[in-house]
Parts: C-alpha cells; structure tokens; sequence
C-alpha cells in the first residue's frame, strides 16, 4: 500500500473511537440489501418458500477495568450480539450490539416482524405475550419448549411413528398469566431422535406445513450457531483497538461487513468454495493483482452443508 511502516494499534483505536459508528452500520446494511438479493433463491435444506429467520445472541468477553460501559457480572464486562440471520445465505439482517446484561428475549421487541416468515428461535426466548405480539403481526416461530409448560391437548394428528414424530397436537396454555398472555391454540411436536434417543418438544403457531417439515427448520437454526462461529474464528471482534463504546460498535460492524462483501463476492463469482477458505485466500492475495478464479483453481470444494453435517447429529433425519 505504500506504507513506510506498520500502522500502529493507537493510529486504529484512535480512528475507532473517532468515526461514528452510525458510518459502518450504513454500509453495512446496503451491503445486507445486496446480498439478500443474490441469494433470494438459495437453497437452505427446507423445502418451503418462506422466508425463514434464526433468532440468537453471542456473547463477546470483555476486561471490566477497560471496558466499564458493558457491565455483565460483578468482575466481568461483555457485549452481546443479537443476531437475525436469513436462512438463504447465512446473512445477517438484524445486529443489536448491547451491553452483556440484556437477556435475549428483549430483543423480540425491537424486531419488525415479516408477515409469513418464519422466526426459529431456541427456548431462551420462550415469552409468550412476546410470542402472540409476533403472531399478530402475521409472523411464524418455531422455537422449543420446556419442560414445565403446563397446557392441555385439544387435538391430536395422526403421525408416522417410523419418521421418528411422536405426537403433532394442538394445545391450549393452562397457567393464568400464560393463557392470559397467549389466548390462542399452540401447536406441540414431539420428535425422538433416532440416533440419540432423545426426545424434543417444540412450539409453533403455524399448523399447516408438515410436522417433519416443522423439525427440519428447527433443526436449520444452528445456521446461527455457525454464523457466530465463523466471524469469532475468522474476523476480529474479540480483541479491539479502541475501548470505547463507539470503537467497539465500529470494529463488529466493520467485521460484519466483511463477512458480507464476502458472501458477495462468493455468489457473483460462482465460487464452489466454502467462506472460511474463501476468506483466508483473501487475505494472502489481497494486493495482488490475481484474478480470484484463478487464487481459488486449486482448491478443493468445501461447502458449508458439509461443515453443517459434520455437528447437526440433534435432528438428523
């Protein structure tokens, strides 16, 4: 690039901590609109033509003495990042950036809710006047649920043991603040894994598509797990140049940008190989002048369904 010498961690945290953040946030949301375009038609495992969400958080550790504006416990400082991911492509299309104390659900009132999408969520956000808020807005979540849940059976359908569905039932909440809260009918699927043996219970407003079809997309959630994953191993938002609020929300930003100039440049392109080793191809030949084809001739293949088998054994059909 020209530089004389390396370019100092202070020079980065000062530019960090000076440029709103608000800048990032910006660019990062076209490049979100541009990408969710690309991938309109993406193929996620599910058969349906939905819209389809993953709803979680991912909590970033942080030095208490050095980052006091993010409280989490009484010697620790974190963030969270609460993520929307759209199924088609893995692309983030809603970020909250909050301080570690935030519990998760919270989050479900600051959503604009796609009438005929589905949110899957886990059971951390299991709140049911947040939940019925979400159905009336013509919205559909899949999510799982405890143990406790105290409800009765109106109605069972008849299901195909061997597929490994237990039960598809339409319920009704008994406790009061829960009824009061979700007056309308549930739908609660059982499914046994057959590989593990354990049973799971899950939750939905939605009862016309297929009870498996139901587990299937429950089971696509840990999209979001990867998601986390790969920018934690791949991009640096764990350790910061600035210590600011500001400096923080500018690097997961920038970070988040990367992730989808990648997933971009991987579609446009028509790269048949994984983000994660399209990634580090980037970062060897960035300022070579190198066609990308070219870079990536001699790779082999890696998609990332195969990564997604290798750790998805909990709903394997």
């Amino acid at each position: 690039m020209g530089l004389r010498e390396p370019v100092r961690r202070s020079t980065l945290a000062d530019a960090n901590e000076s440029r709103d953040w608000r800048i990032y946030y910006e660019f990062a949301q076209r490049l979100i609109v541009k990408a969710r375009t690309l991938y309109a038609n993406e193929d996620f495992g599910v058969e349906l033509a939905n819209t389809v969400y993953a709803l979680d958080a991912t909590t970033i550790d942080l030095c208490l003495s050095m980052f006091p504006w993010a409280p989490f416990r009484s010697t620790k400082a974190a963030v969270k990042l609460h993520t929307l991911l759209d199924l088609r492509g893995s692309i983030p299309t809603f970020i909250h950036i909050s301080d570690g104390k935030l519990h998760e659900v919270n989050v479900l009132d600051l959503l604009i809710i796609e009438a005929g999408a589905f949110y899957i969520m886990d059971r951390g956000y299991l709140d049911f006047e947040r939940l019925y808020a979400l159905d009336q807005a013509g919205g559909f979540f899949v999510t799982r649920a405890k143990r406790s849940l105290d409800a009765r059976r109106l109605y069972s359908a008849p299901v195909d043991r061997s597929s490994g569905l237990i039960s598809d039932q339409t319920i009704a909440l008994n406790g009061f603040y829960a009824a009061k809260h979700y007056p309308d009918h549930l739908r609660r699927i059982r499914y046994r894994d057959p590989e593990t043996g354990k049973t799971l219970m899950f939750l939905t407003n939605q009862f016309i598509v297929p009870a498996l079809t139901i587990c299937a997309l429950y089971k696509s959630r840990w999209s979001v797990e990867l998601f986390f994953k790969w920018i934690k191993q791949n991009l640096r938002i764990k350790r910061f140049y600035g210590t600011s609020e500001n400096a923080v929300r500018t690097q997961i930003r920038i970070a988040i940008s990367v992730y989808v100039l990648v997933a971009i440049i991987k579609k446009q392109l028509n790269l048949e190989v994984s983000l994660h080793t399209l990634i580090q191809i980037l970062s060897v030949t960035l300022f070579e002048k190198l066609p990308l084809q070219q870079a990536v001739a001699d790779i082999a293949p890696v998609t990332n369904d195969e990564v997604m088998h290798n750790q998805l054994k909990l709903l394997e059909f």
